[in-house]
C-alpha cells in the first residue's frame, strides 16, 4: 500500500485522481454513503446510522488500506453531502478527528496538488446541515407517506420537496383549463417584407371592414428608424441554469443532463456539476480571455467577472466550466459530447464582446387611422454569437420617408389567444430556482421522483385541429378562407394525472405548511444557516416537527379523500354517473357502489385531456356509450381471434397467443384492420416457436426466451437466428452468462462501480 489514503466517493473520479497524483497515493472509493439513517428520535432527533449491507467489502477494504497508510486524506465532494460521507468514514474507519479533508472544484493536476498543499478537518457545521435535510426528509417522507397511502386512492408516498414541485404542476394545469380563449384579428401585410398593424379587430365582421378601406389604397412610408444596439453574453452556467439550457437546447431530461455532467466532471472535463456559483478562477478567465484572442482576435475579446446572486450559494465555489478550454469536444458518448459542447460555448461566451446589432423599423401608413409596422434585424458583429447563441436576422429594404410601398397582400387571421404553457422539465426547474425551493443537487431527484409515483406523466399529443377564418385582400379582392392550424400541443410538457392532482389537493387542504411555496424556501435557508453555524439543528426540527405533527395527528380522522363529483344521472337508465378518482386513475362510474346496491356499475375511463374536476355530463355519457372491453374485433386471415382490452398496464391486443400492447391506438376505437398489421408484425418477429422456447427477433437483434420471466440471451452476431435449432437454443440458455450481482460489483470498488446518488 502506499504512503498516501486519498477516499472519494466514486470509482470513476478514484480512477482520473489517480492519475494526476503519482505512486505515493492510493485512490479508493466508498461508492456514496457507506451507512443509511435507519431511525429518528422523534424527541431528541437523534438518528440511528447502520452499515448499508452492501457496503460491507467496501468498507473491509477501505479499512486494511487505512490500517497500512502513513497518511489519510478525505477527498469526497466538496458539498454538504460529501462532507457527511467524510463524516460517516471517519466514524466508521475510526480515524482521528484531525484526519485531512480536502476538495476541489476540478480534477486537475494542478487544482489536486493545491487542495493536498491546503487540508482541512470535516466541517461539522455542514454535516450538521446534510443531517437536518435528511431528517426532515425521513420524517415527513415516512409520516406524509403512511397519511396519504390511507387517504388518497392510488397514492404511494408523498416528499417534503416534491409536493411543492406537484402543486405548481397542478395549478398550471388548473389555470389552463380555466382559460377562456378569446380571439381577435391579427391583419399583417406582405411588402416585400413582412409588417403588422397596429390594431387588432374583435370580429370578422371589423376585419372584413378594414380590409375593403384598404381596396385600390396607396401606402406610403412615414418613419424610418434604425436603433444601434447590444446582446450580452450571459452568465456562465450554474447547476440550475445548465438543466434549463439543457433541456431547451437539447431536450435533455434534468437527469440526463446530471448523469451526463457527473461522468464528464469524474472524467476531469468539466468543474464541478452541483453549484450555485457564478464565479470563474482568475486562471480560467485569462486561458479563455488568451484563447479568443488567439482564435478569433483581440476584437473578440471581453474580460467578465461575475458576482452570484445567492447569498447561500453553498455548493461550490466556481461556476461549470470546461478544465481546458482548448480541448474542443469531450465526452464517451454523444450525450455527454453534446453537453460539454454547450457547456463549453456558454463559457467561452462569458470572455467574449457584445454582439452588434442594429434594428430597423419601418412605418406605413394606410387611408385609416392605422398603420403597418416592420421591424428588422441585422447583427452587424458578432461578437459572442459566433460561439453562443443565435439571431434570425431580417433585412429590411433601404426605404426613407415618403417613400411608396405596394401591398402583394393583406391578410386579417383569426388569432386565438394562448394560456400559459404548460411546464417543461427546464422550466419547472427555473421556478423552482426562483421560489428558493430545492437545490441543484435536487432538481433531478424532484424530476424523476413525481413521474415515477404516477403522479406527473410528459405529454405526447402535437395538438388538435381547429378550424380558423383568414380573409386576403389580394389584386383588390377580399377572399375568405377556412384554414386548420393545430392547438393544446403538449408533447414533452408536465401534465398532472388524476392521482397527482387529488394528492395535490389533500395536502393543500390539509398539509398547507407543506405545499406552501414560502415555508418551503425558508427551510432551504434554515439549512444554509445550520451550515454557517447560525442555527442549530435540533431547534430547527424541534420548530418544523412540533407543527407538523399535529397536522398529522389530525388527519387521522379524515374521510378517505376521493374527490369524486356527481354530474348528473343518465336519461335513460336515471342512475347516478360520477368522475372519480382511482388506484389506476380517473374513471368514470354509473351507478352506485356494488356494496350498498348488490348490483355493479358500470366503468369508463375519463375523455382525453380531461380531469375529474373538468369533464361534464355529456362528455360522461359519451364515454359510457363506448363499447365495453374487452372487444371482439373479428379473425385474422390465419383465424386467430384479435380482442382489444386494457390491463394493469395499459390497453393492449390480445391476438391469438400474443399480447400486444396498444400505443398509438385507443382500444374503444381500433378497428379490425388496423389491429391486423400490428398482429402480422408481432407473428413475424417470432422466427421459430417450440411453444416454451422461441426464438424472437426484438428490437436489440435475435435472441432466445426461454420459459419463465426475463430468461431469456442473445444469438451471437455471426450466427443466422433462423438456422438455430430447439437443441441449440436450449445450449444457448443453459450456457447464458450470469448475472453478476451489484454487491459483487461494489468489491472491486475502486475501479468499478456508479456515483453516489443524492
Amino acid at each position: 500500500m502506499s504512503k498516501n489514503l486519498v477516499i472519494v466517493e466514486s470509482p470513476a473520479k478514484a480512477h482520473t485522481i489517480e492519475k494526476y497524483l503519482g505512486k505515493d497515493f492510493t485512490v479508493l472509493a466508498s461508492v456514496g454513503h457507506i451507512r443509511k439513517d435507519t431511525k429518528v428520535d422523534k424527541n431528541t432527533f437523534d438518528v440511528t446510522y447502520e452499515i448499508d449491507p452492501e457496503h460491507k467489502s467496501v468498507i473491509a477494504d477501505l479499512k486494511k488500506a487505512a490500517a497500512s497508510a502513513d497518511k489519510i486524506w478525505l477527498a469526497t465532494d466538496e458539498d454538504r453531502e460529501g462532507e457527511a460521507i467524510s463524516w460517516h468514514l471517519c466514524e466508521v474507519l475510526k480515524l482521528p478527528k484531525n484526519t485531512a479533508r480536502i476538495t476541489f472544484h476540478e480534477i486537475t493536476k494542478t487544482a489536486l496538488e493545491e487542495a493536498i498543499k491546503n487540508p482541512r478537518t470535516v466541517d461539522m457545521n455542514m454535516v450538521s446541515s446534510q443531517q437536518a435535510r435528511q431528517t426532515l426528509d425521513m420524517l415527513v417522507g415516512f409520516d406524509l407517506s403512511g397519511i396519504v397511502r390511507k387517504k388518497v386512492p392510488g397514492a404511494i408516498s408523498a416528499g417534503r420537496v416534491q409536493s411543492p414541485a406537484l402543486r405548481l404542476i397542478v395549478e398550471r394545469e388548473q389555470a389552463i383549463e380555466k382559460f377562456a380563449s378569446k380571439y381577435t384579428y391579427k391583419v399583417s401585410g406582405d411588402f416585400g417584407f413582412d409588417a403588422k398593424l397596429n390594431h387588432e379587430f374583435d370580429t370578422e365582421d371589423e376585419a372584413e371592414k378594414f380590409l375593403k378601406q384598404l381596396i385600390g389604397a396607396d401606402y406610403t412610408v412615414s418613419a424610418v428608424e434604425n436603433t444601434p444596439g447590444e446582446r450580452k453574453p450571459q452568465p456562465p452556467f450554474t447547476t440550475a441554469s445548465m438543466q434549463i439550457e439543457a433541456n431547451s437546447k437539447l431536450g435533455f431530461s434534468t437527469r440526463t443532463t446530471m448523469q451526463a455532467a457527473q461522468s464528464l466532471y469524474q472524467a476531469g472535463l468539466i468543474t464541478y456539476h452541483r453549484t450555485d456559483s457564478l464565479n470563474l478562477s482568475k486562471q480560467a478567465i485569462a486561458h479563455m480571455a488568451s484563447f479568443v484572442e488567439e482564435k478569433y482576435g483581440k476584437s473578440y475579446v471581453k474580460v467578465r467577472n461575475f458576482k452570484t446572486k445567492s447569498a447561500g450559494a453553498q455548493e461550490a465555489h466556481e461556476a461549470i466550466r470546461p478544465t481546458d478550454i482548448k480541448r474542443e469536444t469531450a465526452g464517451k458518448n454523444e450525450y455527454e459530447k453534446r453537453l460539454y459542447a454547450l457547456i463549453r460555448a456558454r463559457a467561452l461566451a462569458t470572455q467574449m464582446a457584445d454582439a452588434k446589432i442594429e434594428t430597423t423599423t419601418i412605418t406605413i401608413d394606410t387611408p385609416t387611422p392605422h398603420h403597418f409596422i416592420g421591424k428588422g434585424e441585422v447583427i452587424t458583429f458578432d461578437g459572442f454569437l459566433k460561439v453562443y447563441g443565435r439571431l434570425k436576422e431580417t433585412e429590411l429594404p433601404k426605404l426613407k420617408v415618403g417613400d411608396a410601398v405596394s401591398a402583394k397582400s393583406i391578410t386579417a387571421h383569426q388569432t386565438y389567444a394562448k394560456p400559459q404553457a404548460r411546464y417543461t422539465e427546464g422550466s419547472l426547474v427555473k421556478k423552482l430556482e426562483e421560489l428558493g425551493i430545492g437545490r441543484p443537487s435536487t432538481y433531478a431527484t424532484i424530476m424523476t421522483a413525481i413521474q415515477a409515483r404516477g403522479y406527473v406523466v410528459k405529454g405526447d399529443s402535437d395538438g388538435e385541429e381547429r378550424q380558423v377564418s383568414e380573409l386576403k385582400l389580394e389584386n383588390n379582392q377580399i377572399t375568405k378562407e377556412s384554414v386548420t392550424e393545430k392547438y393544446g400541443a403538449n408533447k414533452g410538457k408536465l401534465m398532472p394525472t388524476p392521482i397527482g392532482e387529488l394528492i395535490s389537493a389533500f395536502l393543500t387542504d390539509n398539509f398547507k405548511n407543506i405545499v406552501d411555496y414560502k415555508f418551503t424556501a425558508n427551510i432551504e435557508k434554515d439549512l444554509d444557516l445550520i451550515a454557517e453555524a447560525k442555527l442549530d439543528r435540533v431547534k430547527m426540527l424541534r420548530d418544523f416537527y412540533g407543527p407538523f405533527n399535529n397536522e398529522v395527528l389530525a388527519s387521522e380522522g379524515i374521510e378517505r379523500y376521493n374527490n369524486s363529483r356527481l354530474l348528473g344521472h343518465d336519461p335513460k337508465t336515471g342512475k347516478a354517473i360520477y368522475a372519480k378518482v382511482g388506484k389506476n386513475g380517473g374513471f368514470i362510474q354509473l351507478g352506485e357502489n356494488e356494496k350498498e346496491t348488490g348490483e355493479k356499475p358500470r366503468f369508463a375511463p375519463l375523455p382525453k385531456r380531461k380531469s375529474v374536476k373538468t369533464v361534464t355530463l355529456d362528455q360522461a355519457l359519451k364515454q359510457l356509450a363506448l363499447p365495453q372491453l374487452p372487444r371482439d374485433l373479428g379473425k385474422a386471415a390465419d383465424g386467430a381471434d384479435i380482442i382489444a382490452a386494457a390491463g394493469p398496464f395499459g390497453p393492449y391486443l390480445k391476438a391469438g397467443k400474443y399480447n400486444i400492447p396498444l400505443k398509438d391506438f385507443d382500444p374503444y376505437t381500433i378497428t379490425l384492420d388496423e389491429a391486423i398489421p400490428l398482429y402480422e408484425a408481432k407473428r413475424d418477429s417470432y422466427i421459430a416457436d417450440w411453444g416454451e422456447i422461441q426464438i424472437i427477433n426484438g428490437a436489440y437483434g435475435p435472441y432466445v426466451k426461454g420459459p419463465g420471466r426475463r430468461n431469456f440471451v442473445r444469438i451471437p452476431k455471426d450466427v443466422d437466428p433462423k438456422t438455430v435449432t430447439k437443441e441449440q437454443a436450449e445450449e444457448y440458455l443453459a450456457n447464458k452468462p450470469k448475472k453478476t450481482r451489484r454487491p459483487a460489483k461494489r468489491r472491486a470498488a475502486a475501479k468499478k462501480a456508479t456515483p453516489k446518488k443524492k
